[in-house]
């Protein structure tokens, strides 16, 4: 059994017994106060070295106050793996696809001189039909080379052809709306290799059709279908579009509905197969 005295002198400590009050509290409170030189909660803390397992001396912690915070899985002193990354941005070098699709070299001037030419025929074609310029037929003249070519409604015929083929003439020349313009120029140069055909074969003259001065117009007619296919260039109102430049998917549909619409001129204004 033990005896607890509620003499306040009792819990006091030896040294201050004579000097300190009876009134002095058990605990001192300047025992809980933080010495001078005190760092904090964090002044122990230290991230332990990684590789526990190396044989390698192990290196004192990181502390988090006054030592820079490491590399992730970088260990102090690999110079291999921090040499091996340059601080200097890589040069990156040009696109070689871009780079050539925008080196055209004389691409656009070849194309800008064939619309030029081709234009320019049309042009003059489709005023000899008009006005009769330069010793053409002239509207009356050119209606009747239809009608014994065997087309129907070659009234209505005429003015179409005639103007369109002016507008598409103009069109060319300008670079504008292209493939369309192309793509009626070939209908009407389609339409006119086939009434031609079949008049040399009526006439049994099919074998000298290449040699009779019809190769004029079936290589007008291969010069219309590259422009379509090859798109005008960047000499022309169309240089802003893509088909100006890069056509692909448009240019192939424009070709086939240019073919197409010549030989459907063919059979409905004129009733005959040109495959037959």
């Amino acid at each position: 059994m033990t005896s607890h005295s509620n003499d306040p002198r009792a819990w006091q400590r030896p040294d201050d017994a004579a000097g300190q009050p009876a009134s002095a509290s058990l605990v001192d409170p300047e025992d809980d106060l933080p010495s001078a030189n005190y760092a904090g909660d964090f002044e122990t803390t230290a991230i332990p070295h990684y590789d526990a397992n190396s044989a390698a001396p192990v290196s004192p912690g990181f502390g988090l106050l006054n030592d820079p915070e490491p590399l992730p899985y970088v260990q102090p002193g690999d110079r291999h793996v921090l040499d091996s990354y340059s601080p200097e941005p890589a040069e990156v070098g040009p696109d070689p696809f871009r780079g050539a699709a925008d080196r055209r070299g004389t691409l656009d001037l070849g194309l800008l001189l064939l619309r030029l030419a081709v234009g320019a025929l049309f042009i003059g074609h489709g005023l000899q039909k008009a006005f009769g310029l330069w010793g053409g037929p002239g509207l009356s003249g050119w209606e009747t080379e239809l009608s014994d070519m065997g087309f129907r409604y070659a009234d209505i015929l005429t003015y179409v052809a005639t103007g369109g083929q002016i507008v598409a003439g103009v069109l060319l020349i300008l670079g504008l709306f292209t493939p369309v313009a192309a793509a009626g120029a070939l209908a009407y140069l389609v339409t006119g290799v086939l009434a031609e055909a079949m008049v040399a074969h009526e006439a049994a003259r099919l074998s000298d059709f290449l040699t009779d001065g019809h190769e004029y117009k079936v290589f007008l007619t291969c010069a219309v279908a590259a422009l379509v296919l090859t798109g005008p260039g960047r000499y022309g109102f169309d240089a802003g579009r893509g088909w100006a430049r890069r056509p692909f998917l448009g240019s192939f549909g424009a070709l086939v509905l240019g073919a197409g619409a010549g030989v459907a001129i063919w059979v409905l204004f004129n009733g005959g197969n040109p495959f037959a």
